[in-house]
């Protein structure tokens, strides 16, 4: 599983981004010709086919194949479930991994790139999904990506100025996981930042321990010097 997940990362991402690509086109462009937009089609369901024949790969890989399953419900709904078409992109996800690789190798490094790339990979994909299910609809106020981007942080960052809100069922299911994924974010951050001052703290403490190992060890030295002398002396 290991082993395969590696070979795939770059290979899968290069494909996700191809598929960021083609998915937001024809969105951002309504006026796309037909010849490009069937194009755009045909290479998003390539790219879900390739994603598909992964998540099979590594269903065969796992060890205990029925519990990888249970433990990883969202890829399969991504990949079943039409609903969630427009969560296919969130396959970019992998090169989160790849960035954290290069990273620096203090936490504050890798926190930065997580909340930055992750929040504005979440931003991004929510807001093409929700510009394509509201556009058409009655009474839509989200009908610009300006709009939709808007809306997407004010939900995700929890503010919710209400000037503008999806009215269609896939929209709404939308901001429902635009909201969780908010909320999950920030958790990470916070708990993360948590973990790290609790190290700190024990960092500090056992520093602070050897250090007074190290000056009871050197008083045990001379003591034994002073010792010598005065056996000398006498």
């Amino acid at each position: 599983m290991t082993t395969w997940e590696r070979r795939t990362e770059w290979p899968l991402t290069i494909a996700a981004v191809v598929f960021l690509g083609a998915y937001a086109w024809p969105i951002l462009d309504p006026g796309l010709p037909d010849v490009l937009a069937t194009t755009c089609a045909t290479i998003t369901w390539v790219v879900w086919a390739l994603f598909a024949a992964d998540y099979v790969a590594r269903v065969s890989l796992a060890d205990d194949r029925v519990s990888w399953v249970v433990r990883h419900p969202l890829e399969l709904f991504v990949l079943v479930l039409p609903m969630f078409r427009p969560l296919r992109a969130l396959r970019l996800v992998t090169l989160l991994r790849v960035l954290n690789r290069s990273a620096a190798g203090n936490l504050s490094g890798r926190v930065a790139i997580y909340v930055t790339a992750g929040s504005s990979l979440i931003a991004f994909i929510a807001a093409l999904a929700a510009l394509e299910a509201e556009r058409d609809a009655d009474g839509a106020l989200i009908t610009s990506f300006g709009d939709a981007m808007w809306w997407a942080c004010t939900t995700m960052t929890t503010v919710g100025y209400g000037d503008t809100y999806p009215v269609t069922t896939t929209g709404r299911f939308i901001g429902v996981g635009l909201m969780i994924g908010g909320i999950a974010l920030l958790g990470t951050v916070t708990a993360t930042f948590a973990s790290w001052l609790v190290n700190a703290v024990r960092d500090e403490q056992e520093a602070t321990e050897d250090e007074l190992d190290d000056v009871q060890a050197q008083l045990r030295v001379v003591r034994e010097q002073l010792d010598r002398l005065l056996e000398e002396r006498r």
